[in-house]
């Protein structure tokens, strides 16, 4: 598995944040159809009460979203376990080196990628958001996060192109800007759709400019706003 640990100071914690609570998680990923064992390892061994109110701590390896303030949430376990896998499918077996998350929120999904990639370029428009997700990133010893302010629909255009793109927030289609960084036969996984109906799309990139467009299921996010805040 290419797999990069975290280190040992990050999971401390007791009670519903112990190894028992995420080893239960696991197995509710396991058995609602995760199939990737690299993917449920990280989720297993990652300390999701980091990224949360501690009022809410005790809830943190439940397989819920759960609010994070300015109207945001961090993801259902499930769902970040998902996109991931279907992120990690497009490589069969490889590992895409560079990839763009468009919302970092918690920073949790970042942190998810950041065991199974090269390096993860993740922008969020809320500023105190971006500010504790970087917090977090340092108390994790994390060197393969990097992080920006700025209009998640604009991508980050001098970095580009990226192996992998992901989104977690939902707009009516994928920002042009966004997929137009895209690397030829890369991958981009995100939610697209209103409010009241989203569904979760996948779509590769066939090498020659055109694109490969799959439906995986019906999902609910916050809605994909532009502007910084």
């Amino acid at each position: 598995m290419n797999i990069h640990p975290l280190p040992p100071s990050a999971f401390k914690g007791e009670g519903m944040t112990s190894q028992r609570a995420r080893d239960r998680l696991a197995a509710i990923l396991k058995e609602s159809g995760i199939r990737d064992p690299r993917v449920i390892e990280v989720i297993r061994n990652t300390p999701r009460h980091h990224f949360i109110d501690q009022a809410l701590h005790s809830r943190a390896y439940e397989n819920t979203a759960l609010p994070i303030g300015h109207g945001q949430t961090i993801s259902q376990p499930w769902v970040v376990a998902r996109m991931t896998e279907a992120l990690l499918e497009h490589f069969n077996g490889g590992v895409p080196q560079k990839v763009l998350e468009i919302g970092t929120g918690s920073g949790y999904q970042a942190v998810v990628l950041a065991a199974l990639v090269g390096q993860v370029f993740t922008v969020e428009r809320i500023e105190e958001l971006l500010r504790q997700a970087r917090r977090r990133f340092r108390q994790l010893g994390l060197t393969n996060v990097r992080s920006r302010h700025d209009d998640g629909k604009l991508g980050w255009p001098d970095q580009a192109p990226f192996d992998a793109i992901i989104l977690t927030a939902a707009g009516d289609a994928i920002p042009s800007q966004v997929l137009d960084q895209l690397a030829p036969g890369g991958v981009l996984v995100a939610p697209v759709g209103s409010p009241s109906s989203q569904t979760l799309l996948r779509i590769r990139g066939d090498g020659q400019g055109d694109f490969i467009q799959e439906e995986l299921g019906a999902v609910s996010f916050v809605p994909l706003l532009g502007g910084i805040g």
